[in-house]
């Protein structure tokens, strides 16, 4: 299955589930909006989150499952990240970036002070991997 279709398959499902949880912020939501095993790919599952940041909000630093390979759009706004050892970046609408399986999100944040920003984040891991994110300590 190509990303295209997960992408479109997570899109005409984008109005599914509520809130699953806020990290310490109260200004950061995060929403599942999709799980599901893979049935052609064994033992992998499609998760899709949507992450809403209210002006100047940011997630704490964290890591993601050790299986996850993530692909993150940028649905409004503008969000800053840092996933490794990569440059700090400002993603904006309609841009998208990739984690590697393991990663470090250091910097994930709205690039904004006065304006929301909102993400989707699609997750491919192992279907046992149930916690898609640990805050660095």
């Amino acid at each position: 299955m190509k990303i295209r279709t997960i992408i479109a398959i997570v899109c005409a499902t984008f109005s599914m589930g509520g809130p699953i949880h806020a990290h310490d912020s109260e200004a950061e939501t995060v929403t599942k909006k999709f799980e599901a095993a893979i049935p052609n790919i064994l033992g992998k599952s499609l998760v899709v989150v949507e992450v809403d940041y209210a002006p100047g909000a940011a997630s704490p630093s964290h890591t993601h499952a050790k299986s996850a390979f993530i692909y993150a759009y940028v649905i409004s706004g503008a969000i800053e990240s840092k996933v490794n050892d990569g440059e700090t970046r400002i993603y904006r609408a309609g841009e998208g970036w990739s984690e590697p399986p393991g990663a470090t999100h250091s910097i994930s944040r709205n690039a904004s002070k006065t304006e929301p920003a909102k993400l989707l984040a699609v997750f491919v891991l192992g279907v046992d991997d149930k916690q898609l994110t640990t805050p660095v300590k």
